[in-house]
């Protein structure tokens, strides 16, 4: 029986690391080709693919090597790359470590963009004159973009969310492919056919520049030119500009960009309809105010002018006979207290226990206690007794006592 040896999978790679490395023609090696997807990264590497009409590969290029570039390497440029290949051992792919860069050329897709941009650009398609505004507040808005991309995601969150109300009419369109020039064309004429349409918006989100060409295509700008509504280009790449861009009626870097640009937001709306409600309450205020004083002044100056001392004397008279209903009021107010005052004394002297001894009765209490005796049953003959009288006091002492006839004490 024949053992044979098993191999895991990062040996394998590793070994097929090795022979590459091991190799002295794909230790350094130049290969010429185009740049696609590239990505400058913020650690300072690029990240590139080089491509030609038969295949193509992943290269890097590290900080170090990048800081001695004397050009920026961008999507479409043809260059001339010196390195070695290896493979990466994580992902299992081969790939090209970039030593050194020259620009070969353009390369044929960046080319071709530039001979259409200048084409068009002398026919007058890209001139301010044929730029048309946006509406500041669109009933309905218009997209033309793949139904199953990001870009239309975006675009409905953003609107959602500035403008809840605002309606959006999907025309969907491939955006990238053979048929995506034809299919983006015939989209934008529907939407252009409408008349609830306020503005249209097309692109898609970012790629490279082969994933991007049919927004560089003279179908889709001979389209946009032409078209009566306003239009918004979105092709999702911050820093280059695509034909669509430059023919359309306003530019967005993305989408989201495009949504803002579009849809009002409706807070700011109301913000701004409260400051216009107050500037009118102020204005109507302050014109009511200018007409009172003007006639206010008219009629000072009228009749000051003609009757000054008889004004002023009216004015006497008139602070006069004030002043006297003020002075009578007030004595009346103080002859209405002293009456009412004299009226509760009187009521309050009547309920005083003096007046009831003033009229011939008299207190009997105990003199230890002070306790009131009003029932001959609360004291027995021999307890010492105190009569108040009306005026002064007496010491008695009880001899006898009656009960039953409500007499008292004897």
């Amino acid at each position: 029986m024949v053992i044979r040896r098993i191999y895991s999978v990062g040996e394998a790679t590793g070994y097929l690391r090795d022979l590459l490395e091991a190799d002295a023609l794909l230790n350094s090696i130049w290969i010429r080709g185009e740049i696609s997807n590239c990505k400058h990264h913020t650690s300072g590497h690029l990240y590139f693919t080089l491509k030609d009409a038969a295949s193509s590969m992943r290269c890097v290029m590290f900080r170090s090597r990048c800081s001695q570039l004397n050009f920026l390497p961008s999507n479409g440029m043809g260059v001339i790359v010196r390195g070695r290949i290896s493979i990466y051992e994580r992902d299992g792919q081969y790939q090209l470590y970039a030593e050194e860069l020259a620009s070969d050329g353009m390369g044929a897709l960046y080319a071709a963009y530039c001979r259409l941009k200048e084409q068009l650009q002398a026919e007058g398609l890209f001139e301010q004159e044929h730029k048309k505004p946006l509406p500041h507040l669109p009933r309905k808005v218009g997209v033309v973009t793949s139904q199953n991309g990001a870009a239309w995601h975006d675009l409905v969150t953003v609107m959602r969310r500035r403008f809840p109300g605002m309606a959006i009419v999907l025309a969907p369109a491939a955006v990238q492919g053979e048929q995506a020039p034809r299919e983006i064309c015939s989209a934008l004429e529907a939407l252009d056919q409408r008349p609830d349409i306020d503005v249209i918006i097309v692109g898609r989100g970012g790629g490279s520049l082969e994933e991007l060409w049919a927004f560089n295509t003279v179908e889709v700008a001979r389209a946009i030119f032409h078209l009566h509504h306003p239009v918004v280009s979105a092709v999702g790449h911050e820093t280059d500009y695509s034909i669509a861009d430059l023919v359309a009626d306003v530019r967005a870097a993305t989408p989201s960009a495009a949504a803002e640009l579009v849809a009002p937001s409706h807070l700011e709306l109301e913000h701004r309809v409260r400051q216009l409600q107050d500037r009118l309450i102020l204005s109507a205020v302050q014109g009511i105010l200018r007409q009172k004083q003007r006639q206010l002044q008219e009629i000072g100056e009228r009749d000051l002018g003609r009757y000054p001392k008889q004004l002023l004397f009216q004015h006497k008279q008139e602070l006069r006979l004030l002043h006297l209903q003020l002075t009578n009021k007030m004595q009346l107010l103080r002859d209405q207290a002293s009456h009412r005052k004299q009226v509760l004394a009187e009521k309050l002297d009547s309920l005083s226990p003096l007046a009831i001894l003033r009229r011939g009765y008299s207190i009997c209490r105990d003199p230890v206690s002070g306790r009131l005796i009003q029932s001959s049953l609360l004291v027995k003959e021999g307890d010492p007794l105190e009569v108040i009288l009306s005026e002064g006091s007496l010491r008695c002492k009880v001899e006898e006592t009656k009960r039953g006839d409500g007499s008292g004490v004897s």
